[in-house]
C-alpha cells in the first residue's frame, strides 16, 4: 500500500490526520467536514460538489444508502446528454467520427466527474484494515488482499471500499469461464486490481478456434499479458503442453499463479515477469490487449486503456520475431474503438502489414454484455455496433 500523502481535518476542536489511499490517485482533499447520520443527502451532494470531502462518523449501512443517493443525483440524465447523443452520425463519415470522439470524451468527462464526486464520502480504516462505525462489516481480509500489510491508519472514499469487498467477494467465489471434460465449471478467482474475465465473448472466441496445425509439431504457446491467466488456462485445457505466460503487473502475476496452482496446471503453465514476450519461439502466441487508445486515469483502468496503442503496437511488432515456422498469433480485439474514432481499420492493417505480418483469418463474435443493449449510455451508438474479432495473424 502506497503511503505517499496525508488528510487533514478538524475534529471535536483537534487537528486530526491520517494516511490517504486512493488506488485513482486522487490527491488527499482539501477541505474535509465531518458527516453522521444527521447529513441529509441532499446536503452531501451539495458538499461533494463544491469539494468537500465528508469523513463519515456515523452508521455505516447508513453511509451506503447515502452513497447511493448521491449515485441517484449524479446520475440523473440532462438534457444536454441526451441531445450530444442525438448528434451522433451512423453514417460513418469523417464528421460523425470527429462527433463520436467528442462524445467518447465527453463520456470520460462525465466519468470523472462522477467519480471525483461519489469519491467525496471517506471512511477511515485503522491499522489493522478494520472500520470502527456501526453495522460495519469486517473489512479486514478484503483491505489485506488489496493493500497488504499497514503500520498505521488510512482514509480511503466508501467508493473504493466497497470496490475492495466486492473484489474479496470475487476473489472468494470465482467466475466460471469454461466447462472442464466432465462438464464441471472451471472458477477463475480475479484479485483486486486484476481486470475480471466477465465478457464471456473473447474466452468463447479461444476456446473454439481451431489451433494452428503447428501444435502438432510443438505444442507451445505465449499468453501476452496473461492477466489472471484465463487465456493460458484455456490453452491448457485444450491439451496445449507448455504456454508462457507473460506479465508486468505485480498483482496479475501473483492471481495469474494462483489460479494455475488451484487448476495444479503448474506442469502446462509458467508464469514469468515480462514486457510482453519471453524469450524464444512459440507456435501459437495470443494476445488480449486493451481496447481503447486512451489514457487510463487510474491503476485500475490500465486493462481497458492501452495509450497511443502502445502494447497493441508493441505486440505486432515484435510477433513475427517469436513465432515458430507456420505459427499463428491471436489478436483479440474490439472494433469499439473504430466506432468511437479512436482507431480506424486502415490503420490496424497497416501495423500488421508493417509488422511484417498477414492475415490469415478473422472469427467475429457479438458482445453480449448489459451495456451492448442500454440506449441511455451515451456511448451506446458504438457499443450497439461493437464486433469483437480473434485475429489469426501469421509471417509474410
Amino acid at each position: 500500500m502506497t503511503q505517499d500523502s496525508v488528510i487533514h481535518w478538524e475534529e471535536g476542536g483537534q487537528a486530526c490526520s491520517a494516511i490517504w489511499h486512493s488506488e485513482n490517485g486522487i490527491v488527499p482533499h482539501k477541505k474535509v467536514v465531518i458527516g453522521d447520520d444527521s447529513l441529509t443527502a441532499d446536503d452531501a451532494y451539495h458538499l461533494a460538489c463544491e469539494g468537500t470531502a465528508i469523513l463519515w462518523r456515523g452508521d455505516f449501512q447508513n453511509a451506503r444508502q447515502l452513497l447511493q443517493a448521491l449515485v441517484r443525483r449524479v446520475d440523473k440524465p440532462s438534457k444536454k446528454s441526451k441531445r450530444a447523443g442525438k448528434r451522433v452520425d451512423k453514417a460513418g463519415d469523417t464528421s460523425a467520427q470527429k462527433t463520436a470522439v467528442d462524445i467518447f470524451n465527453q463520456h470520460r468527462l462525465i466519468q470523472s466527474q462522477r467519480a471525483r464526486i461519489l469519491g467525496m464520502l471517506l471512511i477511515e480504516c485503522n491499522s489493522e484494515h478494520t472500520v470502527s462505525l456501526r453495522r460495519a462489516p469486517d473489512t479486514s481480509l478484503a483491505c489485506h488482499e488489496a493493500y497488504g500489510v499497514v503500520s498505521d491508519p488510512y482514509a480511503i472514499s466508501l467508493r473504493e471500499l466497497l470496490g475492495v469487498i466486492s473484489a474479496h467477494e470475487w476473489r472468494k467465489n470465482g467466475v466460471p469461464v469454461l466447462a472442464d471434460s466432465e462438464g464441471e465449471p472451471v472458477f477463475v478467482h480475479p484479485h483486486y486490481g486484476v481486470f475480471s474475465p466477465i465478457r464471456g465473448e473473447y474466452i468463447e472466441l479461444v476456446c473454439n478456434t481451431p489451433l494452428p496445425k503447428q501444435m502438432e509439431q510443438e505444442s507451445t504457446a505465449f499468453d501476452i499479458g496473461a492477466g489472471t491467466g484465463v487465456l493460458s488456462i484455456i490453452l491448457a485445457m485444450r491439451d496445449v503442453q507448455h504456454i508462457v505466460a507473460t506479465e508486468l503487473d505485480e498483482r496479475a502475476l501473483v492471481c495469474a499463479k494462483e489460479n494455475i496452482e488451484h487448476l495444479h496446471l503448474e506442469s502446462q503453465i509458467e508464469v514469468v515477469k515480462a514486457n510482453l514476450f519471453p524469450p524464444g519461439k512459440a507456435s501459437l502466441i495470443v494476445c488480449n490487449p486493451p481496447w481503447l487508445p486512451a489514457r487510463p486515469s487510474s491503476t485500475l483502468e490500465h486493462a481497458v486503456y492501452d495509450p497511443s496503442s502502445q502494447m497493441l503496437k508493441g505486440f505486432l511488432s515484435g510477433l513475427k520475431d517469436h513465432l515458430a515456422f507456420h505459427g499463428e498469433g491471436w489478436l483479440i480485439l474490439s472494433d469499439l474503438a473504430e466506432h468511437l474514432g479512436l482507431r480506424t481499420r486502415d490503420e490496424l492493417l497497416s501495423w500488421i502489414e508493417d509488422a511484417g505480418l498477414v492475415v490469415l483469418g478473422r472469427v467475429d463474435t457479438k458482445p453480449k454484455h448489459p451495456k451492448s443493449y442500454e440506449e441511455s449510455d451515451l456511448l451506446h451508438f458504438a457499443r450497439a455496433a461493437e464486433i469483437t474479432s480473434l485475429w489469426r495473424l501469421g509471417s509474410q
